[in-house]
């Protein structure tokens, strides 16, 4: 079986290589990729520099044409595919390029620069609509726009719309739950439910049983190795970093601050020793390690639990592990009442459509949009192509995805569990994450200390504020 995943794992890089690649929550964050990735629907567009080559569609026709740059590469190809079915329909033309993971702001930087610029990008929130609300087109009295569902899942600047979530995504830990059920079944097991697991405490008590009988439950750790390069490391300096941030917003009663005082930076501390500790590699290896590598090490049944996301279905299924073994819990760092908390639940996926392009192209990439979540082909892409929650009013009736982590989240929903809002969108800028990436895995290798951690959380916090508020 682990031919299996290895030879699908080439077989997408190679697909990457030739059509051009990602992630979600690759990062930025989100999800992972090695390449970008360009199709062109009969387009003349300048191809983004990473990328590597183009699949062409039929050509035009109509005078305008939209030019989406794609932040999810895990996506990439769906996008080509649905561009390529509109450009049929249309005749309009439509160019999909995905940066690589974690290049997004700086792709989206040089290819803003050319003469054809994106008609379409993505800003993650609030943040990124700072460095980019001068490109953005009011999309108040756009069709897409009347089909949103709230404006929870938009982005406005007095009563100008310049961003609107596409997707809705939830994070957590995901787990194996034959593997899961093998150790509630041992003898000296602590926790001996899922009922049970839900909290720190409790967590800790499975992952360390699991890693002390490895050889008797067939697998190679607890976690999955939580590994540090560009494709994997989002998943720690962003996503798991959201915990703090979001209990102390909620403690002190807000939903930004220009400076963090960095009140759970113990409890991030322990569940990232809980990561590098139970885990399938020793924390000297993890600069090593890869975002496919975790995502291999769950689908074989190597590891029990995976911190990822909805977005990570299309790489375990098919796999050694089956839908109906596919459970996803919160992430319990030990606050207080963490038994009512729920998934990590939000978005950071805006559309937004560049008020610079030319007018054609600025009605034909609003006429797409309208096409994506209206149609038919369209809306089975999201949903079930895809495996996207959508905030669109359209979806209601036929087009709800099955994939069985978002049915998780649905029900911690349904159980009254408070979700955990994705407070990430307000850190301070990439450089900040980046600094936060090192001094982890400094302290995961040994070679620094979590004093180094805590600086570039707190101290790198104000400093990078300061800096993006004074460029403003």
């Amino acid at each position: 079986m682990k031919k299996k995943l290895i030879s699908a794992l080439l077989s997408v890089a190679m697909v990457s290589a030739l059509l051009a690649g990602c992630g979600s929550k690759a990062e930025p964050e989100s999800t992972p990729a090695p390449a970008d990735t360009q199709a062109e629907a009969g387009s003349e567009a300048e191809p983004s520099e990473p990328a590597e080559s183009v699949a062409e569609t039929p050509a035009a026709s109509g005078e305008g044409k939209v030019y989406y740059l794609n932040f999810k590469p895990e996506q990439a190809e769906d996008w080509v595919d649905l561009a390529a079915v509109y450009t049929e329909q249309t005749g309009v033309p439509v160019t999909v390029v995905t940066a690589a993971s974690g290049t997004y702001e700086s792709t989206l930087k040089s290819e803003m620069a050319k003469s054809e610029a994106p008609t379409l990008f993505q800003v993650n929130g609030p943040v990124g609509l700072a460095s980019w609300k001068d490109y953005c087109y009011d999309l108040k009295d756009s069709d897409v726009y009347k089909n949103i569902e709230s404006d929870d899942y938009v982005l406005k600047e007095g009563d100008s719309v310049l961003g609107m979530a596409y997707v809705i995504e939830t994070y957590g830990i995901i787990y194996n739950k034959a593997l899961l059920n093998d150790y509630f079944a041992l003898p000296d097991a602590e926790i001996t439910s899922i009922d049970e697991l839900n909290n720190f405490d409790a967590l800790k008590k499975v992952a360390d049983g699991i890693q002390a009988h490895k050889d008797d439950l067939g697998v190679e750790g607890a976690f999955t190795s939580a590994g540090f390069d560009a494709s994997s490391d989002w998943r720690f300096k962003t996503h798991l970093a959201n915990l703090p941030v979001y209990y102390e917003y909620k403690a002190d009663g807000i939903t930004s601050s220009p400076a963090i005082k960095g009140t759970y930076l113990d409890n991030y501390k322990q569940i990232f020793d809980l990561y590098i500790t139970d885990a399938t590699c020793e924390p000297s290896l993890l600069s090593g390690k890869t975002g496919e590598d975790a995502a291999s090490e769950f689908a074989l049944g190597e590891a029990v639990f995976y911190q990822n996301g909805t977005w990570a279905y299309n790489d375990i299924k098919d796999n050694e592990v089956a839908d109906e073994d596919l459970g996803m819990l919160p992430i319990y760092i030990g606050v207080e009442g963490e038994e009512n908390q729920g998934l990590c639940t939000g978005s950071e996926n805006y559309w937004c459509v560049n008020k610079n392009a030319a007018p054609d192209d600025i009605q034909a990439t609003l006429d797409f949009l309208n096409w994506v979540v209206t149609s038919d082909e369209g809306r089975d892409a999201l949903a079930n192509k895809m495996g996207f929650v959508t905030p669109f009013k359209t979806f209601a009736d036929g087009y709800q995805s099955t994939n069985p982590l978002i049915l998780a989240n649905d029900e911690y929903t349904k159980a009254g569990k408070t979700p955990v809002s994705w407070n990430f969108t307000t850190m301070p800028s990439e450089e900040w994450k980046n600094g936060l990436g090192s001094a982890l895995l400094e302290y995961a290798q040994g070679t620094g200390k979590w004093d180094n951690v805590v600086t570039a959380f707190v101290d790198g916090w104000k400093t990078e504020y300061d800096a993006a508020n004074e460029a403003e």
